[in-house]
């Protein structure tokens, strides 16, 4: 260190550059040439890079106070750039963006070591020279070089001043004369300068010439500034860094020499006056560097125009400068230095000439020269024991920092070493620990490295300093020095483990500043600890937020983050969090601090209820300060509560009008109900059918099924159409992820609407785009919705358009506060916690899967819920049932109301309605009579339509399916409902009656009706709108009918019938038809017992003539499992009657009564009953076999001929009535069941028998082998001939007279089928038991035993017979066996016909 004593003239030249002379030198102290000395051995010394530290004689550094807050303004202003260069560590599975350099740890480290003060115990920082600057326009000069040095000398020797600390009593002198070559003489100041020369000598002063222009000229010329680094270095637009750790041997050195440094930085300060220190005056102010500099020149804060320096100096002055450094340096300091090392060393040598015992012994005796100041007892305590300056001991530390700061490492080793050897003899601890600070330093900076560092001597240093000195600022320069090296040497485990030792609470910002430093050396470590780095960042940003670092605190936060964020670490990622969202807010960075608490309330928080309470209020708070400092009128997005945006319904449509009074209203589409994906391809396809029989059959390829309420699971592919000044319901769905409840308030959509006029076929725009941004940030709507835990609440809101366009709902804004109620507070604590703000309805579609490209990619489709086209007026339908009702027993019928109701302003037609169960219900045929009007005069009567008559005959009529809406044989499914003159006005309403009957199985049914209706004026983007109802019917037990048909075998040759009559019933042939009638109702309904009122049947071949039942009771009662028979008599229908349109009705009613069973609603239901579980008419084969059966035409043929012998084609419609007792009043319920008679002998129910559950069937990759071609079955082929005996049923015959008895029978053959049949008869007993042998033996048949016929297609032929018998008894005479074949199949063997029933015939004897 080099000190400076200028006179006032001197520094009035300088100052014409804003500039001290120690300022002025500062820029050009570092050497760029090598500088040479011989140590005592004689060996060159080669020094290179020597800086010199100049600074003015009573400059002196702050007081501990003031240095902290200091150091803490200079770490502060220092701070990472903006845009800085990503460095990014790959640790494991972290990917860690950290800074690379820290320079605000630098610019501490620098600032502290040069604000170290001078102490006793090292020399360092110690004055080696003195420069005396006296300027050329003094007038006597060599008089004032005089006074300054006599001043230099008052100062060091007077014993006046403890400061500054000098390093050798002989202190060099440096006299240097300044000419301001601007307006000085320079003759007279080379004159000067060589009387100066013949006075000091050439090697002791020096004619500095400068200010070669004046500060006027040449203003405009750009001069290099190299004081701006020196003057400003803790500037924030100018942070300092440092390269300590890359270039650690060139460095330390001068870290070294930072500890004497005092030169400009924002440490200075103008201080008062000390005794201790000289010059305190205001005359010698101008050798105090900071005392004339303007106070705020070093002001962290400001970002004025720096005032510029050097103005008054050309690039020749700077090269003056630097070569009177290096002519100082060389010619003075340098051959000073060497000669105290020389008197030093030669001290030493003779020291050790001397016994050691001896010379202890000496100390001891006298003293030693040492002046304790403290008692004996305190001697082993470091400040009770100081060395005097001519101690031999402080001798060598003086020879060895004069060696270290020359880069004589070796020799300096050594006697630091041999220092510390003393030191620790004596017990002197702080001059030990001193020594072996500077001998590990001086250790590590040997070239060659002769020597391993020896780290433990820095620890006992530090130990020393910390424990025994109580001296935390030189533990600290100890531990800054150490970790360097370690880190140089890539120790960092070593380096992070000295600097956490160092961490204490006396100082918030040393400790975090080496916690940061520790937290990268885990980092930079071979295998990175990403954790500990993690966990020391917190550290130090937590000290960083004590010593009142804002801003490096929320750095150290947000680095730690990188590693916690998504490690399941939640609570030490909400702190983490909470920490940079108050420290963001508190830098006034609110895009920051909301960002981060928004990552605490997003997810689902293991925090308390009480700590989630005040993490919300903390975001509310800063949320609210946010918007008031924006004040854009924008809304910011909110985190709370989570919004669902899948999940969100739509519902387009009107809202549905409650019933009044008896009326049920259809149940429709509402948001109440869940979304069922089988149901909704149900109603799709009752749309579909509706649709393609308006348009004849086809389906347009621009349909589009309705859909009013859209969800996730539907198909949002397309825009859903809504229409204008009919409400849009959008329900979205939020869940509140803390464990304390949220309050919404003022919730409201947020849209931009773009009208178009859809009446013009391009859909042109007819105006701008609209928004309500604006109106939605200021609502004042006060709608409370409180979101707790565990429910999930849906708010439904509602847009009503009034014009035709386009709709874009984009998200949901709403009011967020805590859900607590305190009225302590007011409504004023509300309004300060309230914020407003927003949540986007953003909705990903469903994934793509159909094309190739989408399945082998992840590609989602639009989905466009939220984005409707509002379509011009359409008409509303609403429908109201009346009586209709909820349980019915099976097969009852009912009577009710429906009413449709034009709710719009627009009329509409095309009334119609679908079912999938159209046997349920039927709104009559158009020829039925509708009287009564009104559903209360049709209260008590009969849902059918009656005539008084007394039991009798059939009662026969004709009907077409074709009044009742059945065509081809098909069920209706859609009917269309007729209304005056087609149109159903605005406004107007329109009732009709609708009969229903209970289905046939008991249980629960769902019955779905789909009401299609259309407006009278087309639209482009609506064809139509549907209105559905679902209706829930429990079916109750009522009556089980069981029927069967068999061939009457009989002829009643006893009535009195005509020849013709006989012949024509034989033609057509008449069946039995026996009916079953069981009650299986379990009295559930309060049934007391059914009566069976009438049975009717319906066939195109078919009708029941009379009943032949033996029962003289007619009206049959059956009580609860009461079963009942029924014998019928069916005939073939006459020629006029059986055709292939019109079905025959034939009625036998029981009672005085007839139901009209071809009128409305019986007809309606026989028409709409379900099918059969066989299949009726031939039914349907499968493809393999179809295809067999076209191959053999013929077989085809056979096999419908066949079956037609046996098939039957009768439906038995069976009415009752039920007496049932409700509420005291016994009510009348009247039903019908229907029975499908299909075979002959084969038993048909009305209760289709409940299907087994199918096993599992494994899959079939190949198809199978088509089964083999069906062929007509035995008993199928049985039934072609229908065999008859007539005969009497008993025969006198005298046998005394005549033993042969011959009784004439005949054999009547009927043809069934419509082909020729080949018939052989057989009259030859069989005898293949003996029991045929005992009953036919006694008679045999006369004749021929065999014949042959052929018969037309339906032909009677009858064969004369004769029977002979040889004794009176009773006998069979059913004994002839018929085969038959069809004629066109030769290769088919006769088949054997069923036998006729027993034939008994009685032979009396007379």
């Amino acid at each position: 260190m080099v000190a400076v004593l200028c006179s006032e003239d001197a520094e009035r030249v300088t100052r014409k550059n804003s500039l001290s002379f120690p300022e002025l030198l500062r820029p050009f102290c570092r050497l760029t040439s090598e500088g040479h000395l011989r140590d005592p051995n004689n060996q060159v010394v080669v020094v290179k890079g020597l800086r010199i530290s100049v600074t003015g004689i009573n400059t002196r550094p702050p007081q501990t106070p003031e240095m902290q807050r200091l150091l803490s303004q200079a770490v502060s202003v220092c701070q990472p750039p903006e845009v800085s260069p990503a460095n990014v560590i790959t640790a494991g599975d972290y990917d860690l963006n950290i800074s690379a350099t820290t320079p605000w740890f630098e610019t501490y480290r620098e600032n502290f070591l040069q604000s170290m003060p001078a102490s006793e115990h090292e020399f360092l920082n110690h004055y080696l020279a003195c420069m005396l600057v006296v300027s050329s326009c003094e007038a006597v000069p060599t008089e004032r070089f005089l006074k300054l040095s006599q001043e230099q000398h008052r100062i060091q020797h007077s014993g006046e001043y403890t400061h500054p600390k000098w390093f050798i009593p002989n202190t060099l002198k440096y006299y240097v004369l300044l000419h301001d070559i601007s307006e000085g003489d320079e003759q007279r100041a080379d004159s000067v300068y060589e009387d100066m020369k013949q006075r000091y000598g050439t090697q002791g002063c020096y004619l500095l010439k400068i200010n070669s222009r004046s500060g006027s000229t040449g203003a405009d010329e750009q001069m290099p500034d190299p004081w701006s680094q020196y003057l400003h270095k803790t500037s924030i637009h100018n942070p300092c860094s440092s390269t300590v750790v890359n270039t650690i041997k060139v460095n330390l050195p001068n870290i070294m020499k930072y500890c004497s440094q005092t030169f400009t930085h924002p440490l200075q300060l103008d201080q008062p006056t000390d005794a201790g220190y000289p010059s305190n005056n205001a005359s010698q102010s101008v050798n105090n560097v900071d005392m004339t500099r303007p106070q705020k020149q070093a002001s962290v804060t400001s970002h004025t125009t720096p005032t510029p320096r050097g103005t008054c100096l050309t690039l020749n002055d700077h090269d003056h400068i630097r070569q009177f450094i290096q002519e100082f340096t060389f010619r003075g300091l340098l051959p000073h230095i060497e000669k105290n090392i020389r008197q030093l060393n030669d001290q030493l040598v003779s020291r050790k000439g001397l016994s050691r015992s001896l010379f202890s012994a000496t100390k001891k005796l006298f003293g030693g020269g040492k002046v304790p100041e403290k008692s004996i007892a305190e001697l082993k305590n470091t400040a009770g024991l100081l060395y005097p300056s001519e101690a031999p001991e402080l001798q060598i530390r003086k020879m060895a920092d004069l060696c270290f700061l020359v880069q004589h490492y070796e020799l300096a080793y050594n006697c630091y070493h041999t220092a510390k050897k003393d030191f620790l003899s004596d017990q002197a601890m702080l001059y030990a620990a001193g020594a072996l600070e500077m001998a590990a330093v001086a250790a590590f900076l040997q070239s060659g490295a002769p020597r391993p560092y020896p780290a433990h001597y820095m620890d006992t240093a530090i130990q020393t300093y910390r424990d025994v000195c109580k001296n935390m600022l030189l533990a600290e320069r100890c531990c800054l020095l150490s970790a360097e090296i370690l880190k140089s040497q890539t120790k960092y485990s070593d380096a992070a483990t000295l600097l956490i030792k160092m961490t204490s609470e006396d100082s918030d910002l040393r400790s975090a500043l080496l916690l940061e430093q520790a937290a990268h050396c885990f980092i930079n470590m071979r295998g990175p600890m990403v954790r500990k780095f993690a966990f020391h960042m917190i550290l130090a940003g937590h000290r960083f937020s004590k010593a009142g670092q804002k801003r490096h605190a929320l750095r150290c936060y947000c680095q730690a983050l990188q590693v916690y964020k998504g490690k399941g670490w939640a609570l030490a990622e909400d702190h983490i969090n909470f920490t940079i969202g108050r420290q963001s807010f508190t830098l006034r960075q609110p895009d920051n601090a909301v960002a981060a608490f928004r990552h605490i309330l997003i997810n689902d928080s293991k925090q308390s209820a009480v700590q989630q309470t005040a993490f919300l209020r903390e975001y509310l708070y800063v949320y609210k300060s946010m918007s008031q400092v924006t004040g854009d009128g924008s809304l910011p997005q909110l985190p709370l509560p989570c919004l669902h945006s899948s999940q969100t319904r739509v519902f387009c449509g009107h809202e549905r009008r409650l019933a009044e009074g008896e009326k049920q209203a259809a149940t429709h589409v509402s948001l109440d109900q869940e979304f069922d994906r089988d149901l909704s391809q149900l109603w799709r396809e009752l749309e579909e059918r509706v649709v393609a029989v308006v348009n004849r059959g086809a389906v347009p390829i621009t349909f589009q099924p309705s859909q009013c309420c859209l969800n996730s699971q539907t198909d949002n592919l397309r825009y859903p159409l809504a229409v204008v000044e009919e409400p849009i319901i959008v329900e979205v769905v939020f869940r509140n992820p803390l464990k304390v409840p949220l309050a919404l308030s003022a919730l409201c959509l947020l849209w931009k609407f773009t009208p178009k006029d859809f009446s013009d076929p391009q859909g042109s725009t007819a105006g701008e785009t609209i928004t309500n941004e604006k109106e939605a940030a200021s609502l004042k709507e006060v709608r409370l919705l409180i979101v707790s835990r565990f429910i999930v609440p849906e708010a439904r809101l509602k847009l009503l358009p009034h014009k035709t366009g386009e709709l874009h709902v984009l998200g949901v804004v709403y009011n967020l506060d805590t859900g607590e109620v305190d009225n302590s507070e007011g409504s004023l604590a509300e309004d300060l916690m309230c914020v407003r703000g927003q949540q986007n309805l953003e909705i990903q579609g469903s994934r793509l899967n159909m094309t190739k490209e989408e399945k082998t990619s992840v590609t989602y489709g639009p989905d466009h819920r939220l984005d409707p086209i509002i379509t011009p007026p359409m008409p509303l339908l609403e429908v109201f049932f009346i009586n209709f009702p909820t349980g019915l027993l099976c097969g009852e019928i009912r009577k009710a109301w429906v009413e449709f109701v034009n709710m719009s302003a627009v009329p509409l037609t095309g009334l119609r309605v679908a079912s999938t169960h159209p046997e349920f219900f039927t709104f009559g045929s158009a020829a039925s009579d509708l009287t009564p009007v009104t559903p209360t005069a049709a209260e008590h009567c009969s849902a059918y339509k009656t005539v008084a008559m007394p039991p009798s005959v059939e009662t026969v009529s004709l009907v077409s399916p074709a009044a009742f809406g059945v065509t081809s044989g098909d069920r209706p499914v859609v009917a269309e409902i007729p209304l005056s003159q087609g149109v159903l006005g605005p406004g107007e309403a329109l009732q009709i009656p609708l009969w229903l009957r209970g289905p046939d199985r008991e249980g629960v049914h769902e019955i779905n009706f789909l009401f299609y209706y259309e407006s009278t004026e087309k639209t482009a983007k609506l064809s139509h709108r549907v209105l559905r109802h679902t209706a829930f019917i429990c079916a109750s037990r009522s009556l089980s009918i069981r029927a069967t048909a068999s061939r009457s075998n009989t002829l009643h040759s006893r009535e009195r019938e005509t020849e013709e009559r006989q012949e024509e019933e034989e033609k057509n042939g008449s069946m039995l038809v026996f009916v079953d009638v069981e009650n299986i109702n379990t009295s559930e309904a309060g049934v007391r017992e059914f009566h069976i009122v009438q049975v009717s049947s319906s066939s195109r071949q078919w009708r029941l003539h009379k009943c032949i039942n033996p029962v003289g009771d007619k009206d049959s009662k059956l009580a609860s499992r009461e079963r009942g028979k029924l014998c019928f008599k069916a005939t073939r229908c006459r020629t006029e009657e059986a055709t292939s349109e019109k079905y025959t009705f034939a009625d036998l009613n029981l009672g005085n009564e007839q139901i009209v069973s071809s009128t409305t609603p019986c007809a309606d239901f026989f028409f709409r009953r379900g099918l059969p579980s066989e299949p009726r008419r031939g039914g349907v084969s499968t493809g393999g076999a179809s295809q067999m059966w076209r191959q053999s035409g013929t077989d085809d043929g056979v096999t419908n001929i066949v079956k037609k012998c046996s098939e039957v084609e009768l439906d038995i419609i069976v009415l009752w009535k039920a007496y049932v007792v409700e509420d005291n009043k016994q009510l009348i319920l009247e039903g019908q069941l229907h029975v499908a008679l299909q075979t002959i002998g084969k038993e048909a129910c009305s209760l289709s028998q409940k299907e087994e559950t199918q096993e599992m069937v494994l899959l079939k990759f190949k198809p199978d082998i088509p089964p083999p071609v069906s062929k007509p079955s035995l008993e199928q082929l049985s039934h072609l001939i229908k065999t008859c005996l007539h005969y009497p049923e008993s025969y006198d015959h005298p046998f005394p007279q005549k033993s042969l008895c011959m009784v004439p029978v005949t054999l009547t053959l009927s043809n069934c089928s419509l082909a020729q049949v080949d018939v052989i008869v057989d009259l030859r007993h069989k005898t293949t038991s003996p029991e045929s042998l005992e009953v036919h033996g006694s008679f045999s048949w006369l004749g021929q035993t065999q014949y042959k016929l052929q018969l037309q297609a339906q032909e009677v032929y009858r064969l004369s017979l004769k029977a002979c018998f040889f004794q009176a008894g009773v006998y069979n005479l059913g004994t002839p066996r018929v085969f038959a074949k069809l004629a066109q199949t030769s290769a088919m063997c006769e088949t054997s016909q069923q036998s006729a029933m027993p034939a008994l015939i009685i032979i009396n004897s007379v």
